[in-house]
């Protein structure tokens, strides 16, 4: 199938085709008629299986065929999304989506960690806005955004909007929004959270789960290491020289220990920087910036910024330390193998986390074999 077939607006499959969408994904053939239609939509589809444009089409879609004449500050499309690096991202496919359309449609990215100005002052006339929760509630108590105008509501990584952790803020902004409205939630897995919740959210909403192709799942290989600690470091550094990596992202369970990581590998010569939600937007975006441009070896980061992360052809991921879900081991080991790319995720492994990683890998239907690292010299 193409783009063609989707009844998209002529202006915005040209749009579709200067930006190198060659044809729409599994979760694209699917979603972008049920959002045309204004029907609510849970979609379910992998990390890196196009799930941002497979809402960003059908939006501008309907906003190219309904052209607004008001400029206020109360704009009709609301994305929510966990941290700052994805909403850059998202606003990313937004913003080359529509620069080449015939009517304007201004979208705007906010996110805490930056100062507030340049975005209250922005907001005149934003029609798509895509935010983080706390930001967003910051320029509504500052009256500088009015939610009563949203007709369509995206949550994007729905599973991590919908946890403890952002709870109070998601009920802030839920109960600012107009009753009436569209909604789309968007996840790579479905959990029983996200099933109860969207009970709440969604009108009978549509389900879209696309099941990974087994060639898919054999994109990404896994491979584990029995490591002790103490070993971790030293080991990490071996692989890493040994296999002689490019572009390695290294996943930590906290901002300190992604610190320690990184700051052991540049006094062994490895050049690398940490990234997390303790470091400033500017650090966060200068690393992940030059991470991306093939500047920068070795990424350490932490489970929330992995949402953040989207780079075709990454080659290696690293568990130094296992998640603590197997839903975060999904997303982790999803930045590699994307785009069809191949990819290659390995785990590090402590005797006493065997029990763990059985349960994570028995989650997610995979095998993986394991080294002993003892028998490798280094």
């Amino acid at each position: 199938m193409n783009f063609k077939k989707l009844d998209i607006h002529p202006a915005l499959l040209e749009s579709i085709s200067i930006n190198s969408f060659k044809k729409p994904t599994a979760i694209q053939v699917q979603a972008i008629p049920i959002i045309q239609q204004g029907r609510d939509i849970l979609g379910i589809a992998k990390t890196g299986s196009g799930k941002t444009a497979s809402f960003a089409i059908p939006i501008l879609d309907k906003l190219l065929s309904n052209p607004s004449s008001e400029r206020g500050r109360a704009p009709k499309v609301l994305v929510l999304v966990p941290t700052r690096e994805l909403a850059v991202q998202v606003s990313q496919v937004f913003h080359d989506l529509s620069k080449n359309l015939p009517t304007q449609i201004k979208s705007l990215v906010v996110y805490g960690g930056v100062s507030i100005n340049p975005q209250m002052k922005g907001m005149m006339g934003v029609e798509i806005l895509i935010a983080t929760p706390g930001r967003l509630l910051d320029l509504h108590r500052s009256n500088a955004v009015h939610l009563s105008k949203v007709e369509i509501l995206v949550l994007d990584e729905a599973d991590k909007m919908l946890n403890i952790g952002f709870q109070e803020e998601m009920e802030s902004v839920l109960a600012l929004l107009p009753r009436k409205r569209q909604n789309a939630l968007f996840s790579a897995t479905l959990s029983e959270q996200l099933s109860s919740i969207n009970k709440v959210l969604l009108n009978e909403p549509a389900l879209v789960k696309i099941e990974n192709k087994e060639d898919d799942i054999e994109l990404i290989n896994l491979f584990g290491y029995f490591v002790s600690e103490e070993r971790k470091g030293p080991f990490l550094r071996y692989l890493i020289k040994e296999e002689k990596m490019s572009q390695v992202l290294v996943f930590t369970s906290s901002g300190n220990k992604a610190d320690k990581v990184a700051s052991k590998l540049n006094k062994n010569g490895i050049q690398a920087l940490s990234i997390h939600g303790k470091k400033s937007q500017s650090a966060r975006m200068n690393a992940l910036d030059r991470f991306k441009s093939g500047n920068l070896l070795v990424l350490v980061a932490t489970d929330l910024i992995s949402r953040g992360i989207d780079i075709n052809d990454l080659p290696y991921v690293i568990n130094y330390e296992l998640p603590r879900s197997p839903k975060d081991f999904v997303h982790r080991v999803g930045r590699t193998g994307r785009a069809n790319s191949s990819g290659k995720a390995i785990s590090f492994v402590t005797r006493d986390e065997t029990h763990h990683l059985k349960v994570i890998l028995k989650k997610i239907k995979r095998y993986m074999d394991i080294i002993d690292s003892e028998e490798i010299n280094f």
